[in-house]
């Protein structure tokens, strides 16, 4: 007689198993073994078989069942049928299943569709603003929703009367709002009438307004949790939002950086502009020709004309009295005027 090994672990059924023929106990633990597979086919051909001599593996599959007419007698079972017994509890199982993946996806999807939205917000480091209107829109919301300070660096020459118009009723909000606002100009604009004439319309209202010789890169950041800075694009303006704290802080220490060495431009209620200007400018110019920047590579980046750079560099080479660029950069460097600064802070030569 064979054994079959059933699902249940541990249980053994040698002969005649104690599941009653023609019920099923599950999944079967083996396939039919040499005995049964005889027994079977003896049974097929004859029509019946004697229950005493039936091997386990066939009761288990279910391919024997009880004669109605002998109870000592089995009669062979199609394998279509079996097999349709023996599904029907594992298909139930695999429905039962279904059903509850079902449920636990359906519990879940409102958590899942929180989690995705809002881990996008909280995970993005930086929006790309492409176009104008999309940069400004996104410049009005933040400065809406500013509650403490905001920073602006604005490297070159003056900007636009447009542009000012467009921006000083937002600057103007801010500050009756209480925030502290800091603009941040290069030294050029001290001579443009209308970036004068808004820094100190801002500048009554509470906002402090300076202006550095050397280049800085152009950002603006909101409450210290929002950045704003340019983004490179051939055929229109763009911009990116980044509000990575450890970018934004960069950016941050970058601007007091920078404001820390930049002069007001309005000291109480008086324009200071002559001496800083013109001796400031004058020294980064040179000290960039020192370097070896051209003309315009130097206009470029104080944010003044060629023609600015030009004058400066030939009234240094008057006061020094060089025939050359070279002779005037070796001059300059031996003199140490560029690096020297007299006790009040004004440099050694305006």
């Amino acid at each position: 007689m064979c054994t079959v090994t059933t699902g249940t672990a541990g249980s053994t059924t040698g002969g005649t198993t104690g599941t009653e023929p023609g019920t099923t106990a599950g999944s079967p633990g083996s396939d039919i073994c040499d005995e049964g597979d005889a027994f079977y086919r003896q049974a097929l051909t004859r029509g019946s078989a004697p229950a005493a001599q039936a091997p386990g593996c066939l009761l288990e599959l279910g391919l024997l069942r009880r004669s109605p007419e002998s109870p000592g007698t089995l009669v062979p079972v199609p394998p279509d049928i079996a097999a349709a017994r023996l599904a029907r509890p594992i298909e139930r199982a695999i429905l039962e299943q279904e059903q509850a993946l079902r449920s636990v996806r359906s519990v879940l999807a409102r958590a899942e569709a929180a989690y995705r939205q809002i881990g996008r917000e909280v995970n993005r480091t930086a929006d790309l603003l492409l176009g104008e209107e999309a940069v400004d829109r996104a410049l009005r919301r933040a400065a809406r929703s500013c509650g403490s300070d905001v920073m602006t660096a604005q490297p070159g020459g003056g900007l636009s009367e447009e542009t000012l118009a467009r921006t000083l009723p937002e600057a103007l909000d801010l500050c009756s709002r209480g925030v502290r606002q800091r603009v941040l100009y290069q030294h050029t604009v001290r001579s443009h009438g209308p970036t004068l004439a808004y820094a100190e319309k801002i500048t009554a209202a509470g906002a402090e307004v300076r202006t550095l010789a050397e280049a800085f890169n152009q950002v603006t950041v909101f409450d210290g949790a929002v950045a704003f800075i340019p983004a490179a694009q051939e055929h229109q303006p763009a911009a990116l939002s980044v509000r990575h704290p450890a970018i934004v802080r960069y950016l941050v220490n970058a601007f007091d950086c920078a404001w820390d060495r930049a002069e007001p431009v309005f000291r109480g209620t008086d324009r200071w502009q002559p001496h800083t200007f013109t001796s400031q400018t004058r020294q980064a110019i040179l000290r960039l020709m020192v370097e070896g920047h051209t003309d315009k590579a130097i206009g470029s980046r104080l944010g003044v004309s060629p023609r600015t750079v030009a004058n400066h560099i030939k009234w240094a080479a008057d006061h020094f009295r060089a025939g050359s660029r070279a002779q005037l950069g070796y001059l300059l460097a031996r003199s140490g005027l560029l690096d020297s600064q007299r006790p009040d802070g004004r440099t050694r030569f305006g």
